[in-house]
């Protein structure tokens, strides 16, 4: 029962095993899983208790509208998967291709306009001698992040083959479109999950076409929808996280898939990771792909301390930095998109399991903070409880909490994920206390194997957003500022772009192809929709909080411009139709949850829709 509906009576069935999100976790479960619930001699390897005489019943649901919707350009060096794979050609999956070349660029800041501390100035002057384009090549990549050998791809385009061929053996069900809102909760244990109501307004409130959502019994709930998934958050509530562990750290990555102009001199399989612009704790990255096509954009972290962090204009002046630009210029957006990315690790890591249910992937605390990587680390997680149900099954025992961690757990906490995982634990504490003691800290941690981190303690992103007048102080006065939130609440604008220009960063010279306004974005390579009939996904737990807030951080990080400035006050207001559904408005707040600290305002529950793009 979702927290703002009476009990109805609904509809049910039951099933072996339900699947709730397809990403890379989900992947590697499912091709583990399906490829052994079938003997040598055509049988069975376990009978399903669902429909006796046939073999395990397997479904997988997925919110986006497509298996590839909505995802993001990936570099890796894909052990897990190449070990799935180990005959895996990358010519058979679109926009996919082996590492060639490896950069790390530091960036000088070309317009004047960054908040640099004094060490990147420094650098700046130092470096400047050696720069080509306002860019210097590291001479040398920390083992600890080279991806090379490893590929790149777009996890869209490899959804769309791993799930083809998952389908393809008529052993497990896909089915897109399908939002879960939480798991069925029986005392501690799981049994099944409840799909979202459909027939409802905004609010959640019935409709003249309300259809209860469906309640899915299953023996087996394997929870794979990711760092901002309904079905996760529930199981995070309701169980709490081991002690100690905490989800305090996140970014949102803003990407885009261009068409490169002919003559550029990016080779296929080039990856780029940048540093020091548009701001130091900004990071880029670009991966080209065979076709003349690649993939960029910035990561933008929660420890970065300005409250009107807008991702899409910094990706704008990112792409313009003199070295990219000279490559970039001609160029065509084919996509573009965002997600949130956990980033707390191994320290933000769930209870794994218990009676009935299982957690894989980004939203189990597989990513590793230190290598910035989580795919094949996701991957990994889905492949160990592949092979755990499958010893369950042919063992003929149930999916207990004793026998998960047996299997399941046993297998994770022996793999490299875990190993490496511990190592990068303490990885980014620093950062806590500045750009630069962040990337000692990541320097050391990797250099020593974890056996030496910069200290610092991880505070929740609505605990440390200062107001606009602290993090402008010095660049604009109190008064200045005042006439700038007056205007931009007349105008129902928010505040990033009106401050942005204030304090010195150029206005971004549209070009119509590459350089486009970010509702252009929205219709670019693909469209952004949501079903009707489902209830906002975005809610505001406490409205008295947003009416006290003067931030509205949630205003100026959104991704899709789907929560906009309220030109009667309180309340923003928010447009599922722009919505891309990366998150970002769950950490984005500067307002915690009346009820838990550890939560900001803002409620992000599960529903339709979303970006409609298989590349990015």
């Amino acid at each position: 029962m979702t927290d703002d509906m009476p009990e109805v009576v609904r509809a049910e069935m039951e099933t072996d095993i339900v699947c709730v999100g397809f990403g890379p976790a989900a992947g590697g479960f499912l091709t583990t899983l399906t490829r052994g619930l079938m003997k040598e001699d055509g049988t069975p390897l376990a009978e399903s208790k669902a429909m006796p005489g046939m073999p395990p019943q397997v479904i997988c649901y997925e919110r986006a509208d497509d298996i590839g919707f909505g995802v993001s350009g990936v570099v890796t060096k894909g052990r897990a998967i190449k070990a799935s794979f180990p005959d895996l050609d990358l010519s058979q999956i679109p926009m996919a291709h082996e590492v060639t070349e490896e950069k790390i660029l530091y960036l000088k800041d070309p317009v004047g306009a960054s908040r640099r501390p004094l060490a990147f100035k420094v650098a700046d002057k130092v470096l400047g001698r050696f720069m080509e384009d306002d860019a210097y090549e590291l001479p040398y990549i920390p083992p600890f992040l080279e991806k090379h050998p490893g590929m790149i791809f777009s996890i869209g385009q490899l959804n769309q083959w791993v799930g083809s061929n998952l389908m393809g053996t008529g052993m497990a069900q896909i089915w897109p479109s399908s939002p879960v809102a939480e798991p069925l909760l029986e005392g501690g244990a799981v049994k099944g999950v409840r799909m979202a109501d459909q027939g409802v307004e905004k609010d959640g409130t019935p409709g003249a076409g309300f259809m209860p959502g469906m309640d899915m019994k299953a023996a087996l709930t394997v929870v794979a929808d990711g760092p901002v998934g309904a079905v996760g958050q529930r199981l995070d509530r309701e169980l709490g996280l081991p002690e100690g562990n905490h989800q305090r750290e996140w970014a949102v990555g803003m990407k885009c898939v261009v068409d490169l102009p002919e003559g550029c001199d990016w080779q296929p399989g080039t990856v780029l990771h940048t540093i020091g612009y548009p701001e130091p704790e900004i990071f880029g990255f670009l991966y080209v792909y065979p076709g003349n096509v690649a993939s960029l954009g910035i990561f933008v972290p929660s420890w970065f301390d300005n409250p009107v962090r807008t991702a899409y204009r910094y990706m704008q002046h990112w792409m313009l930095h003199p070295y990219l630009w000279k490559r970039l210029e001609g160029g065509t957006m084919r996509s573009w998109g965002a997600k949130s990315l956990a980033e707390s690790g191994k320290r933000g890591e769930p209870i794994l399991c218990g009676d009935g249910f299982a957690r894989i992937g980004e939203g189990s605390g597989s990513t590793n903070v230190l290598t910035g990587s989580g795919v094949d680390e996701a991957w990994a997680t889905g492949v160990q409880l592949g092979e755990a149900v499958l010893q369950l099954l042919k063992d003929g025992m149930d999916f207990t909490k004793d026998n998960l961690e047996a299997t399941y757990l046993s297998r994770r906490r022996e793999s490299w994920v875990e190993q490496e995982a511990k190592v990068a634990e303490k990885s980014r504490d620093g950062f806590t206390k500045g750009i630069l003691r962040g990337f000692i800290g990541m320097g050391l941690t990797g250099l020593t194997g974890g056996k030496l981190n910069m200290p610092g303690k991880p505070i929740s992103p609505q605990d440390r957003i200062p107001s606009i007048e602290d993090y402008y102080k010095g660049y604009i006065s109190h008064g200045e500022i005042q006439e700038i939130r007056a205007e931009c609440a007349r105008q129902g604008k928010s505040l990033h772009d009106a401050l942005m220009d204030r304090v010195g960063w150029p206005e971004i010279p549209m070009d119509g192809q590459l350089l486009v306004s970010h509702q252009d974005a929205l219709l670019m390579g693909g469209k952004v929709q949501a079903s009707p009939g489902y209830a906002d996904h975005v809610r505001f737990a406490n409205p008295n909080a947003c009416m006290a807030c003067r931030e509205k951080v949630c205003i100026e990080a959104c991704s899709g411009q789907a929560i906009t400035t309220n030109p009667e006050g309180g309340v923003p207001l928010f447009d599922r139709e722009k919505c891309v559904h990366c998150g970002a408005c769950m950490w984005n707040c500067s307002q915690s949850h009346f009820m838990d600290a550890e939560r900001t305002n803002v409620r992000f529950s599960a529903g339709s829709g979303g970006l409609h793009s298989a590349e990015n």
